[in-house]
């Protein structure tokens, strides 16, 4: 048996029913829904808005500088692995350079772990920083070891770089790139939320024009009244809203540019490149340690360089500094693969690893100063593009709600004087 409403909530409810079938009854109830979903659509439009600001200033003050710092820590996780490899090869006492160039390189590493995991609140974040963290302490033991038995001559170094190499190569570096991969990841989920149209803000604002015209026409019928202007004047309002919201949205997607071409694919191409040519450099390196076949670490290298030269020429131009140093690196490298298939391994070695203009570790060397060059120039382009999309965006929250404030203010003076007419 249902519950019976009490007499007084019966006859007011049917009390109501039987006003809003009256004409100052639907006035009314078109006031009070047209109020209502001005200060709803000027709320939402304002909240999207605002949200996209917002995710502007996520992507310059965390995302993309979280992004370069991954890719730093991948490029000094690697560039210590092939220090330690070219202090082995030195055999005996490494010099002070050599020692100093893999010193400087774990402190890079340590400086740009902390960056790019500064604020890291996600599980997956947090499981490769504590695998990092467990294995560079473990890897700088074996490089320590591996140290010490080459300066007394014992052969077992050679065991000892390999496993840290090897540590390197299958936990460290995979992590590091991980790392990198989220934090670029997260750089274009920023920029697309930017540049993604408000859709809930847009669609309310539309039916709040539509709805702006149907009550203009049930006007005219109940009233015999041409034109309302409030009800005009906020149909007029939420239409500007309307074409702010979309066309400041489209400014900053035009200004983010997230094509092939754009500066956000460019920045993440050039580090990646990056992370190639230090694969391609750690390969040259290590082929010699073993002084044995060479096959394997020919191809990797292959592998890597010619993935690095593919990404390269996506970015840069043919002419370019880095495209004229990756071609000077590999011949280079050609010069100490031909050397050491000769049976002249010093002279491979010191292509390798010596100071020489001409020699792989200068050549090297060149590569990655014109990689990072690039990188610094993109990343100053890939930042600008935001500032200016969130410059295209930055009114638009509270001019929105305070258009649309003022269209419920609109209605509600033009409708109200229609409804004391009938009171």
């Amino acid at each position: 048996m249902g519950v019976r409403l009490p007499a007084t909530i019966r006859n007011g409810a049917l009390w109501l029913r039987r006003f809003a079938a009256t004409t100052p009854g639907a006035i009314g109830a078109v006031l009070v829904i047209s109020v209502v979903l001005c200060v709803l659509s000027g709320l939402v439009s304002a909240n999207q808005l605002s949200g996209k600001v917002a995710r502007r200033d996520a992507v310059l003050e965390r995302a993309e500088p979280l992004a370069f710092a991954a890719q730093s820590l991948y490029v000094a996780l690697s560039a210590a692995d092939a220090s330690a490899a070219a202090a082995f090869l030195s055999g005996g006492i490494e010099t002070p350079e050599v020692r100093g160039r893999y010193q400087q390189a774990l402190a890079d590493a340590a400086a740009a772990l902390a960056d790019a995991t500064t604020g890291a609140s996600d599980q997956d974040t947090r499981t490769i920083v504590a695998r990092i963290t467990a294995d560079l302490p473990a890897y700088t033991g074996l490089v320590e070891a591996a140290r010490a038995n080459n300066r007394q001559g014992f052969p077992v170094g050679s065991a000892y770089l390999r496993e840290a190499s090897t540590l390197m190569q299958t936990s460290l570096l995979p992590n590091a790139e991980q790392l990198t991969t989220n934090r670029f990841a997260s750089v274009r989920r920023d920029q697309h939320d930017i540049g993604a149209l408000p859709l809930t803000g847009l669609a309310l604002l539309l039916l709040l024009v539509i709805g702006g015209g149907v009550a203009s026409m049930l006007l005219l019928r109940w009233t015999n009244r041409r034109v309302n202007l409030g009800l005009i004047v906020a149909t007029a309002v939420t239409a500007l809203v309307l074409l702010w919201s979309a066309a400041a949205t489209l400014a900053a997607s035009n200004a983010l540019d997230t094509g092939a071409s754009g500066a956000s694919s460019r920045f993440e191409a050039l580090a990646q490149a990056r992370i190639l040519a230090q694969q391609a450099r750690t390969d040259e390196t290590l082929q010699l340690i073993t002084r044995g076949d060479i096959t394997a670490g020919e191809q990797d290298f292959t592998e890597h360089s010619t993935a690095l030269a593919a990404r390269l020429n996506s970015v840069v131009a043919p002419d370019s500094a880095a495209a004229q140093a990756l071609t000077n690196w590999r011949t280079g490298h050609r010069r100490q693969k031909d050397l050491y298939e000769a049976a002249n391994f010093p002279a491979a070695v010191e292509q390798a690893i010596g100071s020489g203009p001409d020699n792989s570790a200068s050549r090297f060397a060149e590569l990655d100063n014109a990689l990072r060059d690039n990188l610094v120039q993109v990343r100053q382009e890939l930042r600008d593009d935001v500032d200016s999309a969130g410059a295209a965006l930055r009114f638009s929250p509270s001019g929105s709600l305070l258009l649309m404030v003022f269209a419920a203010v609109a209605v509600s003076a033009g409708l109200w004087p229609r409804l004391e007419e009938f009171l």
